[in-house]
């Protein structure tokens, strides 16, 4: 059984049996292109012309967003010339970063989707300025190793705008906040939720717009990320993904803008011990999100 397998990933057998391997480079190209690039990648191990078709630039090209040569642009010439279809997908899988470093996209290595996000440091927070209410403190489980932390404020508010080619797709935005300053005990993560106060009294507002007249909102409670249970509810102090709502982009040409926030203006009473990390963008059905609202 083993033998006979392995006769027909290659050329035909002794007995005049066709095997993979009489399958036309080109035939096989075609099969591809309706593939993932990880089946396509698994496949290129049975034989010669499954390798060679693995390698064809019209198959990768298929894989690619219509806009990739704009994605390029944001690296440097030399990090992609001369590269073929199939190693340009996989630099683009890689985070690429732009706007000096402070917003990431990257290519989903399964559907070549675009995804972004988009840290704390490229957005504007009020009283920032001001080390008594927030302060920067560096952390690896953010893709930017630096999170936004908000000690204590009565007016609490973050903005933001990205103005990208987005392929034509569906997109969801979201916020990744947690309860609590992360900090490490004995070599093990833990969570100090000294100041955390005021999110149990009123929501939190979050909007976006985008430049062809898009307008979404939601709204939450903070502190209802508390939860810790038998039934997996999410455990005070993980990283949570807030949904702000969904967007549409029908064209890449004109590049649409987007811009989002997050803000809790109620002075009546004072709020802090909140992480802000980063927004994301993504399309919305290509995963299912750990978030608020969805």
């Amino acid at each position: 059984m083993g033998a006979s397998l392995s006769n027909l990933t290659e050329n035909g057998s002794a007995d005049g049996r066709p095997g993979l391997g009489d399958i036309p480079e080109s035939c096989v190209a075609c099969v591809f292109m309706y593939l993932t690039p990880p089946e396509i990648c698994n496949l290129a191990r049975l034989n010669r012309a499954f390798r060679g078709a693995a390698s064809s630039d019209a198959v990768w090209e298929s894989k690619l967003p219509c806009n990739y040569h704009q994605l390029l642009d944001l690296l440097p010439r030399q990090n992609y010339e001369g590269l073929c279809k199939k190693d340009i997908f996989a630099l683009l899988a890689r985070s690429v970063p732009f706007d000096d470093g402070n917003k990431a996209l990257w290519l989903d290595r399964i559907s070549g989707r675009i995804c972004m996000s988009i840290s704390s440091k490229a957005m504007s927070i009020t009283g920032m300025e001001d080390r008594r209410h927030w302060n920067w403190f560096p952390t690896q489980e953010s893709r930017f190793h630096v999170v936004a932390y908000c000690q204590q404020v009565w007016w609490f508010e973050l903005s933001g705008t990205v103005k990208f080619p987005f392929p034509p797709d569906i997109y969801t935005l979201t916020f990744r906040v947690h309860l609590g300053k992360i900090f490490k005990r004995l070599g093990r993560r833990a969570c100090n939720f000294e100041h955390t106060h005021g999110w149990d009294l009123g929501p939190v507002r979050f909007e976006l717009s985008t430049s062809d007249g898009q307008y979404a909102v939601s709204e939450f409670f903070l502190d209802d990320i508390g939860q810790d249970d038998a039934n997996g509810n999410i455990k005070r102090g993980s990283w949570i993904e807030y949904k702000v709502g969904e967007f549409i982009v029908s064209s890449s040409d004109p590049v649409t803008e987007v811009r989002f926030s997050m803000k809790q203006i109620d002075c009546t009473h004072s709020k802090g011990g909140l992480c802000v990390d980063s927004v994301s963008i993504t399309p919305s059905d290509l995963k299912v999100h750990t978030s608020k609202g969805v």
